[in-house]
């Protein structure tokens, strides 16, 4: 342990203790903590703490780089030691880190005016899923050449396991797209919008939706069938393209095969 000797580790509440100080620093240094010559070493303890929160500030900083743009570097540090404290790491694999940064952020009070950013962290915790999820094949166009209109409407698609759909009272592609530079003329938080995260191949494709096309594909993505997608759907929307809309689905792979009647692909 570069922190020093461990005296006592299976004493009660230790390990515990030693957890809770190393990722926040108002936690006193937990007692046993000494140096090779039996000397408790409160600095080398502080070395050791900062290390570590500041390789997980560094994750964090990765799998939200849009939350980051647009919070800037200090107030997201803020942001996320305060998340750091109440979440210690469960997996040695960096990539898993920040699963609960969502809701972290729904419900820290000094963000309760920028609910934006929940959505934004989903998505950006969307674009981490599909980037590492399962290969599979996709659905092509022409398997529903052959069916017949009546039959095309009644059927339902599963989910390709890379595919995540989110709807948005706000701009969430807008603002998901602040990781590649932060526009001049910012963003119209009055636009709701959605956006849509497959993989098709070996990279992973951010597809911006409107609100009408978020709610559709949502609604073929849980399951319901394609004509009762398309009537949840023109009840909100008389005007909406379901043939363009499907055609997105298509073309960046959001759903798997078609089914046989046995289940089999």
């Amino acid at each position: 342990m570069t922190a020093g000797q461990i005296q006592n580790p299976t004493e009660a509440g230790f390990n515990s203790g030693f957890g809770a100080a190393l990722l926040d620093p108002d936690i006193a240094i937990p007692d046993g903590i000494t140096d090779a010559q039996g000397d408790v070493a409160p600095k080398r303890f502080g070395v050791y703490r900062n290390n570590v929160v500041v390789g997980l500030m560094e994750a964090l900083k990765a799998a939200f780089p849009s939350i980051l743009v647009i919070l800037g570097e200090d107030n997201f540090s803020r942001v996320a030691r305060n998340f750091i404290a109440l979440h210690p790491p469960r997996s040695p694999m960096m990539q898993h880190y920040g699963g609960e940064f969502p809701q972290f952020v729904a419900g820290f009070a000094p963000l309760k005016n920028a609910g934006y950013l929940v959505d934004v962290a989903r998505a950006e915790r969307a674009f981490l899923a599909a980037w590492h999820a399962a290969d599979a094949p996709l659905l092509d166009g022409n398997e529903l050449a052959g069916i017949a209109p009546e039959q095309t409407i009644a059927l339902s698609f599963r989910k390709h396991p890379a595919t995540t759909i989110i709807s948005s009272l706000f701009p969430v592609a807008d603002l998901f797209a602040f990781r590649n530079g932060r526009p001049e003329s910012g963003a119209d938080l009055q636009k709701a919008q959605g956006i849509a995260f497959t993989r098709p191949g070996l990279e992973v494709i951010a597809t911006t939706l409107t609100s009408g096309e978020a709610h559709f594909l949502s609604t073929l993505a849980l399951g319901e069938s394609l004509g009762e997608a398309a009537g949840a759907v023109l009840e909100e929307h008389p005007d909406f393209d379901i043939s363009a809309a499907f055609a997105t689905a298509i073309n960046t792979g959001m759903f798997l095969p078609i089914s046989t009647p046995n289940g089999d692909e």
